[in-house]
């Protein structure tokens, strides 16, 4: 998949300038891949390390909790009940940042579904930059109503 915005915009209620997804590349049999092409230009870059920009640990977390809720809206387009449903998130565990990801750097995002139990499903992340992990987390979301 290419430009695939309208797909992104449905799937999730993100949108700019907090949506952290430009691509969604493939959906996998409990897993997604994505591209963030992180923008140069980003007014942030002024303020969070000026004289070495680099990309908050935070938002690249956030760009991988916004892959998984794609994921979700995935798993769950089958199931009536959820369908109408967003996931929000309710755990970060293990967070562990390897390296600077810069201004102007393509990120390549990657979620599996681990388990669900109950309400909350839980799933693995992690970002990359030119095959270098940058960021994995574990996290979880439960499904709430729009």
């Amino acid at each position: 998949m290419s430009d695939n915005s309208a797909e992104i915009y449905r799937r999730i209620p993100h949108r700019p300038p907090f949506l952290w997804v430009d691509r969604i590349i493939e959906f996998g049999e409990g897993s997604l891949l994505t591209e963030k092409q992180i923008p140069e230009d980003l007014d942030l870059f002024a303020g969070h390390y000026p004289d070495h920009p680099l990309m908050p640990g935070v938002l690249l977390c956030e760009a991988i909790f916004q892959s998984g809720a794609l994921l979700i809206s995935k798993l769950i387009e089958t199931n009536k009940s959820d369908v109408e449903k967003i996931p929000v998130l309710t755990r970060i565990i293990n967070a562990k940042f390897r390296r600077e990801v810069k201004p102007g750097e393509l990120a390549s995002i990657s979620v599996k579904f681990k388990e669900q139990v109950g309400p909350a499903m839980f799933m693995k992340g992690s970002l990359k930059i030119d095959g270098k992990t940058a960021v994995q987390v574990e996290f979880a979301c439960a499904l709430v109503e729009r």
